[in-house]
């Protein structure tokens, strides 16, 4: 007696639900970890500007925050500490950034450039975006 044989070719099936479950592992582990990327400083919405340019230079950077407070690399400073901090770097030539934003009080932004030409600063810029 002869039996047939049916061989029955059966086409693979994926299944998607593991191919799910990793992607969607993968997409929550991407949203946890970018949520705790940060750069620390002082936020400051800077002002546009069309013809700005890059500095590539070491500088000392003056921050004005929107509550008019005032930085020195990102550490506060009272109005005599600024005024010994920019006679130190006039003295060495290093040039300057004021970064201030752009709701600060443009009083204390001219106090500061005030205090730069007093003590003949050469160069002084101001950080804008383009």
């Amino acid at each position: 007696m002869k039996y047939k044989r049916k061989v029955f070719l059966e086409k693979g099936r994926l299944d998607i639900a593991p191919l799910i479950d990793v992607v969607f592992l993968l997409l929550i582990f991407f949203m946890l970890t970018s949520s705790f990327v940060f750069q620390p400083g002082i936020r400051v919405n800077l002002p546009k500007a069309v013809t700005s340019e890059v500095l590539h230079k070491e500088l000392l950077v003056i921050t004005i925050t929107g509550e008019n407070k005032v930085f020195i690399n990102e550490r506060p400073v009272s109005s005599d500490e600024l005024v010994s901090r920019i006679t130190v770097a006039a003295r060495d030539n290093e040039p300057l950034l004021i970064k201030a934003d752009k709701e600060s009080n443009l009083g204390t932004a001219i106090e500061v450039w005030d205090i730069c030409r007093q003590l003949e600063v050469r160069q002084i810029n101001i950080a804008t975006t383009q």
